[in-house]
């Protein structure tokens, strides 16, 4: 049996993957905002339960749901989805605005009396067995979740609140699994603070020590540097999957990477096999760089009215709709190139 779970993409929400691969190792991890992303992600929990079932007709699988709330309309999607499959749905959440769909299908469970985390802590450990420490660390993320503002954990929690919401360090999707073995080092480390005297305090004091660990291998260095070294090297490893082509040209394409002057020179010069290097933001911006093998000032001009320097260009994708699939995005992308070049072979036609 695999497990995929469907989660939002908070505390309550990251923590509740975090109760769950404490039970199961067998788990596929996706996190989610609401709305489009929702769909978004359950389609491509889909495809790859479809991919699953060519390898082993005989699979089973789980999809959870958790700290999101459906439409009526998503509701009714999902369960024809699962019909006559061997798929079991299951939605834990504590949003007071899923009662509807709570009260007509009998997947949907909801309790506004506790955050997700504690809801699905407390079903699985009634299954398989209590633990201490991880019931300890789901009190604290309760305890801010649905704000206990006089609960001795309130305090820790607003830190742990705060430590996620700003945890950018790894894009989410560029790089999904990786940011949740992130978040789930932070948890590990900050449930040894539960018992200290001040843990507030003393987990915020440590906080960027901690985060540096997670990247930190050999020699030591800014947090900065380090998260540049780590996200170069993932993008290296995966480079095939993240590459584009442009007028014979290969380049690599990222969302929301950050920091693109230094993360796009230091990809290209330890990867030569690339020309360009593009970011495409969630604002719709393109951010173009080059190491002296193609003018990217031109490329830019040519896609979406741009321009900037040989090595550094920038431009606006108008026509773009942002997406925390990448692969929607790469499609986007691969779009505007074939659109201008079937305009250009037009025009040389005519």
């Amino acid at each position: 049996m695999k497990i995929y779970h469907l989660s939002h993409t908070d505390l309550d929400g990251y923590a509740c993957q975090y109760v769950l691969d404490f039970y199961f190792k067998n788990c596929y991890f996706y996190n989610s905002n609401y709305g489009k992303e929702i769909n978004e992600n359950f389609n491509v929990i889909f495809k790859n339960i479809e991919e699953n079932l060519k390898e082993n007709p005989n699979e089973e699988f789980v999809i959870l749901i958790t700290d999101l709330n459906l439409t009526l309309s998503q509701c009714e999607d999902f369960q024809k989805a699962i019909e006559g499959k061997k798929i079991k749905l299951l939605l834990l959440d504590h949003h007071q605005s899923g009662l509807e769909c709570m009260q007509k299908y009998p997947w949907y469970f909801l309790d506004d009396k506790r955050c997700a985390t504690k809801i699905v802590y407390d079903f699985f450990s009634r299954c398989y067995g209590e633990n201490k420490s991880l019931s300890e660390f789901v009190d604290v993320v309760n305890a801010v979740d649905i704000w206990l503002s006089e609960d001795k954990n309130f305090e820790l929690g607003k830190v742990l609140l705060g430590m996620v919401s700003g945890a950018k360090e790894i894009n989410r999707v560029m790089f999904a699994q990786e940011n949740i073995k992130y978040l789930f080092h932070l948890f590990d480390v900050c449930r040894k603070y539960i018992h200290q005297k001040n843990a507030h305090i003393s987990l915020d004091n440590d906080l960027h020590s901690l985060k540096k660990s997670f990247f930190k291998k050999e020699n030591d260095d800014t947090l900065s540097n380090l998260i540049s070294k780590f996200v170069v090297e993932r993008l290296s490893i995966n480079k095939e999957k993240f590459s584009v082509f442009y007028k014979g040209s290969k380049g690599l394409l990222t969302s929301n990477i950050g920091n693109t002057s230094v993360i796009g020179n230091d990809f290209l010069m330890q990867n030569p096999d690339f020309d360009f290097f593009v970011d495409l933001s969630s604002r719709k911006t393109l951010s173009f760089r080059a190491n002296n093998k193609i003018d990217v000032s031109l490329m830019a001009k040519n896609l979406v009215n741009g321009g900037g320097h040989k090595n550094a260009s920038g431009g606006l994708f108008v026509a773009y709709k942002d997406s925390s699939n990448y692969d929607f995005i790469k499609a986007q992308f691969i779009d505007l190139i074939k659109s201008k070049e079937l305009k250009e072979n037009n025009e040389n036609k005519s």
